[in-house]
């Protein structure tokens, strides 16, 4: 499914989240200020925590990489399913074996 628009640029989010971890401004008037929705600073600081080891869960790298491994495991699982029919569609042409 497209995205609606286009993410955000790398450097426009560490920015953005340097200025929460300031504190100077409260998070959802940054947000407003930025034309961003407040979840979705409060996303990116979660994130950019868990990718500075501060908190656990899956870094940015390892989504990216859970992404691709099942992308690659779809399209796998695709191939295999084109080749069973096949298989099966020639052992059909071919008839019993005597």
């Amino acid at each position: 499914m497209p995205r609606s628009r286009p993410p955000y640029p790398p450097e426009f989010r560490v920015e953005a989240i340097r200025l929460a971890r300031s504190g100077e401004i409260p998070l959802a008037q940054l947000a407003r200020d930025l034309g961003i929705a407040d979840q979705t600073l409060r996303n990116w600081i979660a994130q950019a925590d868990v990718d500075e080891g501060r908190r656990g869960g899956l870094t940015s790298d390892e989504r990216e990489e859970l992404r691709r491994l099942r992308r690659e495991n779809r399209v796998l699982r695709e191939e295999r399913a084109i080749l069973k029919e096949a298989a099966a569609f020639f052992a059909r042409e071919i008839g019993p074996r005597k």
